[in-house]
């Protein structure tokens, strides 16, 4: 008989940094390991980032699918004036509040996108920590 319990687990990446110039960045960080739901991501940055609002940044978890075309946002945080991350702790990045979003088939691929908002605020680039329990 197979173990069909919920199993967790944490995938972890390193994500780089990019610079205020209107600069934004997409960068692969994971597939699904198995069929999942995502319950939880963090971003840990190198450095402080305070939030502003006429020029912002905002970071997502983009899940591209197996074939890498997908476009499904699962969580989004825009870093406008008094959302902030401190350097080297826990920011929770906020996920998608439709539920069929979190959903995760084996192998899709998710993406990291740091997207510059005006002409932007530096990303310092960290530690994502994404938590997926098996569905």
């Amino acid at each position: 008989m197979a173990d069909t319990a919920p199993y967790v687990r944490v995938l972890e990446a390193d994500v780089p940094a990019v610079s205020t110039a209107g600069n934004s960045d997409d960068s692969v960080v994971a597939q699904a390991p198995f069929d999942c739901t995502v319950t939880s991501i963090v971003y840990v940055p190198e450095a402080a980032i305070t939030g502003a609002d006429t020029n912002s940044r905002t970071v997502s978890m983009v899940n591209k699918g197996q074939v890498g075309s997908g476009s499904i946002t699962v969580a989004t945080l825009a870093l406008t004036s008094g959302v902030n991350a401190v350097a080297n702790d826990d920011k929770a990045i906020t996920l998608s509040a439709t539920a069929a979003n979190l959903v995760l088939a084996a192998g899709d691929t998710l993406l990291w996108r740091s997207v510059a908002v005006g002409t932007g605020i530096a990303d310092p680039g960290g530690l994502l920590r994404i938590t997926v329990s098996r569905n």
